[in-house]
């Protein structure tokens, strides 16, 4: 029974090993220029998401619809980032993790600022 056992583990063993991984990171090389190009983007996405929030509009919403208002306003930023990505061949899939990423920190960052300015406002306080 035991070595029926560890023939079937070895058997295992091998099939698993049999075939490469299709998620395995394939190295690629980004220039300077492209990463020049994409930090300027990203710039540009925090500077539009910023500017937004300066918008007296904004003050008197609650500041969760605020932070969905002003990330929406600000996509098609991204939109020139992912651009940029594609250009280089970079993996679809690698630039929209990237930039799902900075589109959530963005957006927690923003509703933590929102958040802090509403409640300056309610105790009395302007930011």
């Amino acid at each position: 029974m035991k070595k029926i056992l560890c023939l079937a583990a070895l058997l295992w063993a091998t099939h698993s090993y049999a075939e490469p991984s299709k998620n395995e990171w394939q190295n690629t090389t980004i220039s300077e220029e492209t990463i020049a190009k994409i930090q300027a983007a990203k710039f540009e996405y925090k500077k539009c998401v910023s500017d937004e929030m300066q918008k007296a509009v904004y003050a008197t919403q609650e500041s969760r619809q605020a932070t969905e208002v002003i990330i929406k306003e600000c996509e098609p930023v991204l939109t020139k980032m992912r651009e940029v990505y594609l250009e280089e061949k970079v993996p679809e899939v690698i630039a929209d993790r990237h930039l799902k990423q900075m589109r959530l920190q963005t957006t927690r960052d923003t509703l933590q600022n929102m958040m802090y300015a509403e409640a300056a406002r309610a105790s009395g306080h302007s930011k």
